[in-house]
């Protein structure tokens, strides 16, 4: 307590505190994997959420004067990103992804997969109708297919095998307004599925038995329910693969995560023509299928 009292004597703005917090985050050796990649972008993260500020926020506003008890309160958090590498979602409750904020905590996965970058582009274009029906598979905090809803103002259904992960994607459909066209259903993947969609998309567990043993201390906080999937990794994705066709419509799509794993789901399929998304911000091991391609193959 006393180092703090030091500090907050000898540091005032929001530019100060970032550049403390980033030594920080660097001397700890904190992991950068659930929605940012450097100290920098961690910290910033971390101060304008505790501050109410957008994350997009003017860069003028970085010199204004903190009060004493922001100061603590950052010092405060900072030290449990430090020390028990804790991820900074968890500690303030709240993630964005698809340009949306969703509430978050240690029942469900911290969003960053590189899908919102084609929910953004409404998934063109392999979409060749417009998409009015979604199933999200594995949907944790409802990021994936609240999003969808959103962006493409499709009626969706959330799926999980979590009660806990329900929870908080009922939060979210709350925090969204989206009851009236978002339901939740409790499902082992499609087990409990029994209507057809436009659009089936899924980030399921894909995590192998050697990933998993080698991950940072920060995905240990996440539950383990959401990230592994057998000594391949592929569990989930088989089933999923094996299963949607008989979910979608003529017309429909299925947009699969499966992350590290997708040279395993090559190999494990190696007479199928895998089509790998290519993403402009960055990430992999999404794949693409037409309910037709999933007939012939799966």
């Amino acid at each position: 307590m006393e180092k703090h009292e030091e500090i907050i004597k000898n540091l005032s703005s929001i530019r100060d505190y970032a550049r403390w917090s980033m030594g920080r985050f660097t001397q700890s050796n904190v992991y950068y994997g659930h929605g940012t990649d450097n100290a920098w972008d961690e910290a910033i993260s971390l101060i304008f959420h505790l501050l109410h500020l957008p994350p997009d926020a003017d860069e003028r506003v970085l010199d204004s004067n903190l009060t004493h008890n922001e100061r603590r309160l950052i010092l405060r958090l900072v030290d449990a990103r430090c020390q028990d590498k804790i991820p900074v979602a968890y500690l303030t409750n709240e993630a964005w992804f698809a340009g949306l904020p969703f509430t978050v905590d240690e029942r469900v996965l911290i969003p960053r997969s590189p899908i919102a970058e084609l929910i953004e582009s409404q998934f063109e274009p392999w979409a060749q109708t417009p998409i009015k029906s979604v199933l999200d598979i594995g949907t944790g905090s409802g990021c994936i297919g609240l999003a969808c809803a959103i962006h493409l103002e499709a009626k969706t259904d959330l799926a999980d095998i979590s009660p806990d992960a329900l929870e908080i994607a009922r939060q979210n459909v709350a925090r969204h307004q989206l009851a009236s066209r978002v339901r939740l259903i409790q499902s082992d993947l499609l087990e409990s599925i029994t209507e057809c969609y436009d659009l089936i998309v899924s980030n399921p567990p894909y995590v192998d038995a050697a990933d998993l043993a080698s991950m940072p201390a920060e995905y240990h906080h996440e539950p383990r329910l959401g990230l592994e999937a057998g000594s391949d990794g592929l569990d989930c994705a088989k089933v999923i693969l094996a299963q949607s066709a008989g979910h979608l419509n003529d017309n429909g799509l299925l947009i699969l995560e499966v992350g590290n794993s997708d040279l395993a789901l090559e190999a494990a399929f190696s007479d199928v023509p895998f089509t790998w998304v290519e993403f402009s911000r960055g990430g992999h091991g999404v794949c693409v299928f037409t309910k037709a391609e999933l007939e012939q193959y799966f």
